[in-house]
């Protein structure tokens, strides 16, 4: 099987889209895909892209996507990449792409100056797990993720404001 990754670019966008809903499927989270097309184009493609996806494909067919953006080390002084979502379809998996698109990230950290490249996985993806593993990754077991989304995020986000007036 040839492997390849690329650069998204405009005309992938649908083809993002669905990529999405297919991870978010095999993640049993289909219900909490809400995104609309146009937003998620502009955060992609537009005036200030806030993301970045890599295509990877499996002889010359779209066979998964790397989603990712830059964040910061207060420490290192330096960006990193943060993987926000790696998914590789079934058919396609075990003949290297979720390697290969781990190893494009990780040249690209390296290119760009960037002390690290980091990401999260479910806890119960042990396949995902032990792979991360082989490669080197550790996990960062005293970390917790932290979310504020949704209502309490509009509720403190409120409450900064008529704070801030």
């Amino acid at each position: 099987m040839a492997i390849s990754i690329r650069s998204a670019a405009p005309p992938d966008l649908p083809l993002i889209a669905n990529l999405i809903r297919e991870l978010a499927e095999y993640e049993k989270l289909a219900d909490a895909v809400r995104f609309e097309l146009a937003d998620l184009g502009e955060h992609l493609f537009g005036a200030r892209p806030m993301v970045e996806v890599a295509i990877g494909e499996a002889n010359g067919v779209a066979a998964g996507f790397a989603l990712f953006f830059h964040n910061f080390s207060t420490f290192e002084g330096r960006p990193g990449i943060y993987l926000e979502d790696l998914f590789v379809r079934p058919e396609a998996r075990g003949h290297g792409l979720g390697r290969a698109f781990l190893a494009h990230l990780a040249a690209l950290a390296v290119a760009r100056g960037c002390a690290r490249l980091e990401w999260s996985v479910l806890d119960w993806n042990d396949p995902a797990i032990g792979f991360y593993r082989k490669l080197g990754a550790q996990a960062m077991d005293d970390w917790t993720v932290m979310r504020l989304d949704g209502a309490q995020l509009a509720q403190l986000g409120a409450g900064e404001r008529s704070s801030a007036a």
